[in-house]
Formats: C-alpha cells, structure tokens, sequence
C-alpha cells in the first residue's frame, strides 16, 4: 500500500533532519541496504557452482573416478539451490531495491569510488 502524500511529506522532513543532526552516521546507513547479506551469500553461491563445474570437468576430462565427477556435480546442484533459497530471501523487493540503487548510482560511479578509496587507503600507508 503506497503512501500518502502527507506521509511522504513527513518521511521526507524526517529523513533530512537525520541527516542535519548526524551526517556521518547516515552516510553509513546509506551505503547498505537490508539484503547487502543475502547478495554475498548468491555470490559465494555462483562461486561455488562454478568451483564444482571445474571439479566435474576436470575429472571427466582426466578419466579420474566417477565419484570424483559425481562429487563435482553435487557441489553445483548444493550451491544452485543455495543460490536460489538466497534469491527467494532477496524477494521482489530486494531486487528492486537493488536494480533502482544500480540505476541511481550507476556500476561505474560505485567502482570508481571503490577504487579511489583504495588508492587513497595506499596514499595514506605510504605517508
């Protein structure tokens, strides 16, 4: 259920007097998000997944046991499911919350602030 205008109003007032009274805190806040954990997670998931194709080929290409190659298969059937419980968690919601802040902030604007505070991580251990 949408809100109001008035609540909008409101949540807006709200929102920038939380901004006045502590910027530092908020800008944190506002670098995360509620499914910034189920993300890390689909992402160690297709990690794994691609971990257990490389076992299943290698052990298919190099004539190694079948076992091996049944272990391999295993793997990405548990991280595909891992993948897909997390995605489920993630929710309509999450993905959109996740497709308008990429949209906001753009892939380039978030690496290019990434890799600026690294360089300045590295300028300031070198000083």
């Amino acid at each position: 259920m949408p809100l109001s205008e008035d609540e909008q109003r409101i949540l807006q007032q709200i929102e920038q007097q939380f901004y006045e009274s502590d910027p530092g805190f908020a800008g944190e806040l506002g670098k995360h998000n509620l499914y910034v954990h189920h993300l890390r997670r689909m992402k160690w998931a297709a990690f794994t997944f691609v971990l257990g194709v490389v076992v299943l080929v290698a052990a298919l290409a190099t004539e190694k046991t079948f076992l091996l190659a049944f272990a391999g298969f295993v793997v990405m059937l548990a991280s595909a499911l891992w993948f897909e419980h997390n995605l489920r968690k993630l929710g309509r919601a999450g993905m959109q919350q996740l497709a308008e802040s990429m949209r906001a902030n753009g892939v380039r604007d978030y690496l290019g602030s990434t890799g600026q505070r690294m360089r300045d991580r590295f300028r300031k251990s070198d000083e």
